[in-house]
């Protein structure tokens, strides 16, 4: 298997669009409940700087459509050799189907062909109002329970010019806007995007520039500013922190955080406890995982570093 693309970067770069009006999206989860208030839809853009060790939607990390392979569902017909137009695919003399990565363009032509679904393709490039249609599927959900759009990733301000469009679009329908960043992003752009943002979900994974460095493939000033922006001029924010035993659950990055956050006047907090579930999405595109055998924290030391936030005037929520 290969590892994990490092990326390296600094300097945070856009995901280039067909147009401002079309976004590379790869997933759209109606009816969620943990991605801002009341019932909401959440929209997943493809395309990330970061290469955070602990991601649990890989597929969301690259620029290109890509093919997911679930070997378990696989039947072995040989319908996905037969169509794919690269030869991309073969079948060794067990059946088993065999992946030239090099040739293969992520045409879809074998996810089509599957009769087992033993292959999907993540990420079609859709336009604003494609998107809309789907997420105004549901205004009336968002209408009784104060709900909305959210959209997630990836990192959506890879496609910042996507995304200003589409919130600016429900806006216009006076929906309520989430916008889950990571902060990474070019400040002038942000500001502009957050014109047409309700909440921001804003990610904090570690405090040490260094340490968010060997852990995510970028140092962490710029994002530190953005949220500083963010918070002088307005905008309302809740910090999200992941708690990802022996990466950032110590009290030297506990207490940098509260040191950082309490003048900012930011002061609410959600713990994302770390979880397993996004293990099988490496093997199927083919990548290594940088948590492998990591456990997850038990809801006593959630309820302890919850604890220890409270104390200093955060409002802390623990996610599921």
């Amino acid at each position: 298997m290969s590892s994990l693309p490092q990326t390296g970067a600094q300097n945070p770069t856009r995901l280039p669009s067909r147009t401002a009006q079309a976004g590379l999206v790869f997933n759209i989860m109606r009816f969620s409940l943990h991605d801002g208030p009341g019932i909401r839809t959440t929209v997943f853009l493809k395309g990330c700087p970061l290469r955070c060790r602990w991601c649990h939607n890989p597929e969301s990390q690259s620029r290109e459509p890509e093919i997911l392979y679930f070997d378990e569902r696989c039947i072995h017909c040989g319908d996905c050799v037969l169509a794919c137009p690269h030869g991309a695919l073969d079948l060794d003399q067990d059946r088993q189907p065999i992946h030239h990565p090099e040739l293969c363009l992520r045409c879809g032509k074998c996810v089509e062909a599957c009769p087992s679904a033993a292959r999907q393709l993540a990420g079609r490039w859709m336009t604003v109002a494609e998107v809309l249609t789907e997420v105004l599927k549901d205004e009336v959900f968002y209408d009784e329970s104060g709900g909305g759009i959210t959209i997630s990733g990836g990192e959506p301000l890879q496609q910042a010019d996507f995304v200003e469009a589409l919130l600016a679009a429900c806006k216009a329908r006076r929906m309520h806007t989430v916008l889950d960043t990571s902060g990474f992003a070019d400040p002038g752009v942000l500001r502009r995007v957050s014109e047409h943002v309700d909440l921001f979900f804003y990610d904090l994974k570690l405090m040490n520039s260094e340490r968010h460095l060997r852990s995510t493939g970028v140092k962490n000033d710029l994002i530190l500013q953005n949220l500083k922006m963010l918070a002088e001029g307005g905008s309302a924010v809740t910090v999200r922190v992941p708690i990802l035993p022996g990466v950032n659950d110590d009290i030297e990055n506990l207490d940098a955080l509260s040191v950082y956050l309490s003048p900012l006047g930011v002061r609410d907090i959600d713990l994302l406890p770390y979880h397993e579930l996004g293990n099988g999405k490496y093997r199927r595109l083919n990548l290594s995982y940088g948590m492998e055998g990591a456990e997850p924290p038990t809801t006593a030391e959630l309820e302890t570093i919850a604890a220890r936030l409270r104390r200093d005037g955060f409002h802390v929520r623990i996610g599921d």
